[in-house]
């Protein structure tokens, strides 16, 4: 089957890409060893763009943050504000 899906790759949906965007992130997290990461401002806006798609929020409803818990364990945290069906 790996050789089929060599010569016919599936198209890429917007969930696979934005976990392979979160794992670059991760993994260049985890080698850099920096303090405050640089990349959550644009991580907060491709997400934001993503969530517009389904719903009308303002950027004020999310917040992204990541939080070092030690050497090993970063939790990155994702807080979205959803308006209320009418």
């Amino acid at each position: 089957m790996a050789l089929l899906e060599f010569f016919r790759p599936k198209k890429a949906t917007t969930a696979s890409v934005a976990k392979e965007r979160l794992q670059i992130i991760v993994a260049e997290r985890r080698s850099a060893g920096q303090g405050a990461p640089s990349y959550l401002p644009q991580l907060k806006l491709d997400l934001l763009e993503v969530i517009r798609k389904y719903v009308h929020i303002n950027p004020d409803q999310v917040s992204v943050n990541l939080d070092q818990k030690d050497e090993d364990l970063s939790v990155l945290e994702l807080n979205v504000t959803l308006p209320e069906d009418k």
